[in-house]
């Protein structure tokens, strides 16, 4: 068997429950779980980074994995998002060290649906939320 072509990474180490940030250094999401395919030789290699409850409710497993998936399903807006878990391609990660660097900005990532619903319908209710502050 030869070598493998790219760098081997120990998952629960290296990448799980990591921080993501953008080429700036701002925070775009924390690793709840990997998408793995095969290659051509049955070595298994990283295609993507699962991002949210819904990645994060299996790998917890048992009944408080089962109410995280289920509160974010109930808490999303779009029935397509209630079965899709987020991802972000791993050919973004840049580099790997004590956080994951992506080459793209936390704003041209949709990355945080839920931050962005509890500010629409939680924050945005709130008297003098949306002025900005003196």
């Amino acid at each position: 068997m030869s070598e493998p072509a790219g760098r081997v990474l120990y998952l629960h180490l290296q990448l799980l429950d990591r921080q993501v940030v953008d080429p700036d250094g701002e925070p775009v999401c924390k690793v709840d779980d990997l998408e793995l395919d095969l290659d051509d030789e049955g070595r298994p290699y990283v295609t993507a980074i699962l991002i949210g409850p819904r990645a994060l409710g299996p790998r917890l497993g048992g009944r408080i994995g089962r109410w995280v998936t289920a509160i974010a399903a109930r808490l999303s807006e779009k029935e397509a998002e209630t079965s899709a878990t987020q991802r972000l391609d791993f050919g973004l990660v840049t580099e790997i060290d004590s956080a994951i660097t992506v080459s793209r900005p936390v704003d041209e990532l949709d990355v945080r649906p839920l931050e962005r619903w509890v500010d629409d319908h939680v924050i945005a209710r709130i008297p003098g939320s949306r002025h900005a502050s003196e």
